[in-house]
């Protein structure tokens, strides 16, 4: 059961792009209820010059009075909320709103399919992600399924060459590594932890792996642990039984989306504070 679980995350690269449960979620006040503005991202090649990490902005309006924080979330289809009705990010969001009395602007930059190397190309030649990331007073991040299932697929096809057949998987677990210190890193250039709610539940979730993909799953998850640890970031690493799953068995349902959201909001939101 474990490792069936584990390789239906291939279809994540091929599959889920398609999905239209909340594919694109764009801008999102959490006081305008379900009012929702979609923004579609670009990708571009063009080059920025240096920038520098700004100030949290409090923003007031005459008909509220509440500081406003900007919230920038970025992963993969489970920061767009796929297999649910409300992802975590979402719930996530309501919940800093309801500990801390802020107005939050959601910003769902999450995309279907997305593997750990798009979203560094991303965070490196977007103009537009780096400009929410600049004015953003609370990021999150999950990224690395993708990867992971690309590679359980050659595994199974017979095609993931080396010893054992294992090579990609080797391959696919140092990309991850590598890449999440380079995004880590990236997200640092334009947010500083000093004045920024910085939280990452890695994966997202856990996959439960039978062999011979469970020592490359806690490898990596090890290493997130770690990356975060040293760069000051809290991290959570979420675990979900079956009650916890949607029914494709490799999105998490509401439940599940509730129990990553409930971990993340466990973690606190310091260094801010509204005034």
């Amino acid at each position: 059961m474990g490792l069936r679980v584990f390789l239906l995350m291939v279809a994540l690269s091929s599959t889920m792009v398609a999905c239209s449960q909340g594919e694109e979620k764009g801008v999102q006040d959490t006081d305008r209820g379900a009012e929702q503005i979609t923004t579609p991202r670009r990708t571009t090649t063009s080059g920025e010059g240096a920038e520098t990490t700004s100030a949290p902005r409090r923003e007031t309006t005459s008909a509220d009075s509440r500081p406003r924080w900007d919230y920038v979330a970025l992963g993969d289809s489970l920061a767009v909320g796929v297999g649910a009705r409300r992802g975590y990010v979402t719930r996530y969001a309501e919940q800093l709103r309801s500990d801390t009395g802020v107005r939050v602007r959601t910003i769902n930059l999450g995309v279907s399919g997305q593997t750990s190397t798009q979203l560094l190309y991303s965070l490196r030649h977007d103009p537009a992600m780096r400009k929410n990331l600049r004015g953003a007073e609370i990021v999150t991040l999950n990224i690395g399924l993708n990867d992971l299932g690309q590679a359980s697929g050659a595994y199974e096809a017979g095609i993931c060459g080396g010893p054992q057949n294992q090579a990609c998987l080797r391959e696919a677990v140092d990309k991850v590594e590598q890449n999440w210190d380079a995004i880590i890193e990236e997200i640092l250039t334009l947010r500083s932890i000093e004045e920024t709610i910085m939280r990452t539940a890695g994966f997202g979730y856990t996959p439960r792996a039978g062999k011979p993909f469970e020592p490359y799953v806690v490898e990596t998850t090890s290493h997130i642990a770690s990356t975060t640890a040293e760069n000051e970031i809290p991290s959570v690493e979420v675990r979900l039984g079956d009650a916890g799953m949607s029914k494709d068995e490799l999105h998490p349902n509401d439940r599940g989306y509730r129990v990553i959201a409930d971990r993340l909001a466990d973690l606190g939101y310091e260094p801010l504070t509204p005034h």
